[in-house]
């Protein structure tokens, strides 16, 4: 039976994991405190005014949120960072609304979800950081967040990850936050290496702790908890019309940040979930497979964690398409073109919050929109997991091979990859779909990961199981406070 993560597992684990947090000083916050920062003790809030946004300091676990203030340093917390984006960008009339990753610390909402998986077993004793090495196996940003919470909460971490990822990544966990690197042959598709490296490593290195994303319900059931709130925060204080909650779109990846599908469905029973994923790997969508450059959203495979049965929609965007738009969101001449057309330079200037996934999960809320014929009631939220910054390397190379970047471009680019976008490669799931999706789960988690056949049925046959999975944050928080009650260090904060 899959287990609920509620209880001490490891009494000397727990222990010592005690005793490194009271020595350096080291507070987590609940869940509750990331989905409400103003919980916050003030002292702590203080604190942070000081503190920078990636600073390696533990104060900044507090700032695990999506309700950053937008600043580097010195900022507190506000509502929830999102753009919308308006009908003279996108050519549909719904209205498409991205939340922005950025403003996280790494720069993406990533080190939440790792936050969600290391949390849980420091409490229980699943994890001891004395003794043992955190590995966050991951396509890019995951593992970054998860080096980084190691580092923030005294543990040694190992970061996992293909080795045609952008050299910003490398650079980052090397240098910032010191963890081991271990890079794995192929590019986003390339997840199966990734796995092979962990079976390695658990024969290899019994003090090494495999944090897998694409198994860890801690991931999902951060984002059902954290980010299906933050959207419905934002939905709620949207004005104008006669509002719908019509779509949530998110890149499939880890199948956590779709998790906040559940939640939403929970407020809005209509909405259309759609699972975004790129046309040179249609794995949902057709069983498809192969390689390409929309970085942050590995593939060719269904995570564990993947509720497939609450997915609506699949979707599947041509990477060509992405680094078209990256350039002309970011080069200085396909920004100038935009502002010509009359799109507020205000919008202009925040497009570089997105990465090449949220350019992604753009166009796939572009084509959710015209399929379903959306209009201006209609609501469509997604996600900007990071933003340019990220890859800005990519930039460079875009240059490279292609030269330098002009208006005549930034008319082709702006008329096929947003104005051109149509409603192909887009697929309704029926119930037989769904369950062939999740069929297919088999073949990675039972014949190569070592998963029980019957934990497989019972995640989709089992009518609560899913609701006790992300519903398992309240105890959480419960075994938070009691850890942080052991150190004793939130006396001197009250």
């Amino acid at each position: 039976m899959i287990k609920i993560v509620d209880c001490v597992s490891n009494a000397k684990a727990l222990e010592n994991a005690v005793g490194r947090f009271r020595e350096k000083g080291i507070i987590l916050p609940t869940i509750k405190q990331q989905q409400n920062p103003e919980l916050v003790p003030s002292k702590i809030q203080e604190q942070l005014r000081g503190i920078g946004l990636w600073e390696i300091n533990p104060l900044n676990l507090f700032r695990i949120t999506w309700k950053n203030e937008p600043k580097e340093k010195g900022g507190l917390f506000g509502g929830v960072n999102f753009i919308e984006l308006p009908s003279e960008l996108t050519g549909v009339k719904a209205r498409i609304v991205m939340l922005i990753g950025k403003w996280f610390p790494t720069g993406a909402h990533k080190v939440g979800a790792a936050y969600g998986c290391l949390a849980p077993q420091i409490t229980t004793g699943g994890f001891d950081p004395t003794t043992q090495k955190a590995v966050w196996p991951s396509t890019g940003n995951y593992c970054r967040g998860g080096a980084f919470d190691s580092k923030l909460m005294g543990a040694d971490s190992v970061a996992i990850l293909p080795q045609e990822m952008s050299s910003e990544r490398f650079t980052w966990l090397r240098d910032y936050v010191g963890s081991e690197v271990i890079a794995t042959p192929g590019c986003e598709s390339n997840v199966k290496e990734i796995y092979d490296k962990c079976w390695e490593l658990r024969r290899t290195k019994p003090n090494y702790i495999i944090f897998n994303q694409f198994d860890e319900f801690g991931n999902s059931a951060w984002h059902y908890n954290v980010t299906g709130k933050a959207i419905e925060e934002v939905f709620s204080n949207l004005k104008g019309g006669q509002k719908n909650l019509a779509a949530f779109v998110s890149a499939t990846g880890s199948a956590g940040t779709i998790a906040a599908g559940d939640y939403l469905r929970t407020i809005a029973p209509h909405v259309k979930v759609v699972a975004s994923e790129a046309l040179q790997c249609p794995t949902l969508y057709c069983n498809g497979f192969g390689g390409h450059r929309i970085e942050g959203i590995g593939d060719k495979h269904v995570p564990w964690i993947h509720n497939v049965k609450n997915t609506d929609v699949v979707t599947a965007i041509d990477d060509e398409d992405c680094m078209r738009l990256f350039r002309l969101f970011n080069e200085p001449e396909g920004k100038s073109y935009l502002a010509s057309l009359g799109i507020p330079i205000e919008t202009v200037n925040t497009l570089n919050l997105l990465g090449i996934s949220g350019i992604s999960n753009l166009l796939s809320a572009i084509k959710t929109a015209r399929y379903f014929e959306m209009t201006s009631d209609d609501i469509i939220v997604t996600i900007a997991t990071d933003s340019a910054e990220m890859y800005l390397s990519r930039l460079e190379e875009l240059s490279n091979e292609r030269g330098a970047y002009s208006q005549i471009q930034a008319i082709k680019d702006y008329e096929k990859c947003l104005l051109g976008v149509s409603t192909d490669w887009i697929k309704e799931l029926t119930y037989t779909d769904r369950k062939a999706i999740h069929n297919l789960k088999y073949y990675t988690w039972v014949e190569q990961q070592g998963k029980n056949v019957e934990d497989l049925n019972q995640l989709w046959y089992d009518r609560n199981i899913w609701q006790n999975l992300f519903n398992q944050v309240s105890r959480w928080d419960e075994l938070i406070e009691e850890f942080n009650d052991r150190t004793g260090l939130l006396k001197s904060f009250r």
